[in-house]
């Protein structure tokens, strides 16, 4: 019978949940791109490989869970960037100021890495309304920067942050990076 580590059994149960998901996290990380499996997941978060399967019964449920563990830091990064900003203008750049630094950081390693390995992960209600919601306050901003058509634009914007991303993966330097999106985006915020 497996040691109990902590007070309660529901208690135990979600700290080895917890520990697959961080492990496969990491492995995602550390290594995007190579699909971890569930024998190199339970190593690492130090489990028999079996115990994996009472946690979650396939990879994409698996995945699955990641995708839905990850989005919400993704969206605490952002949304925290853009509630440190002074005004709408300056919100829409800290949106593409702060998605560009998660993926400096490697962050977005995870979900590039979830989306070829598990692509059904992101056709999931529960991501899509994620995604959906990270979006939500950069078409207000841009709609109190006075623009038409905000949700139009909100596209435009994640399509030069997602470029902009792309650069900085292909080793373009982050500052440098920033500062072209700035130059790129901000005249046109303040009109």
């Amino acid at each position: 019978m497996p040691r109990i580590t902590a007070p309660t059994v529901p208690e135990h149960r979600a700290a080895q949940r917890r520990a697959v998901l961080e492990a496969a996290r990491a492995l995602l990380v550390d290594d995007p791109g190579t699909e971890p499996t569930f024998g190199a997941i339970a190593e690492r978060a130090g489990l028999a490989r079996s115990s994996v399967y009472h946690y979650f019964g396939s990879r994409d449920e698996l995945f699955l869970a990641v995708a839905l563990d990850e989005l919400p830091r993704w969206q605490r990064a952002v949304g925290d960037a853009m509630a440190a900003a002074p005004d709408a203008p300056a919100r829409v750049l800290a949106y593409a100021a702060a998605n560009i630094d998660l993926v400096a950081s490697g962050d977005h390693a995870v979900v590039d890495a979830l989306a070829a390995f598990s692509p059904r992960a992101f056709t999931d209600p529960q991501v899509a309304a994620m995604h959906r919601a990270l979006a939500e306050p950069l078409v207000e901003a841009l709609g109190e920067c006075g623009l038409d058509d905000a949700p139009l634009l909100a596209e435009l914007v994640d399509a030069v942050v997602h470029r902009a991303s792309r650069a900085v993966t292909r080793g373009h330097d982050v500052d440098h990076v920033q500062e072209r999106v700035r130059a790129l985006l901000g005249p046109a915020l303040r009109g």
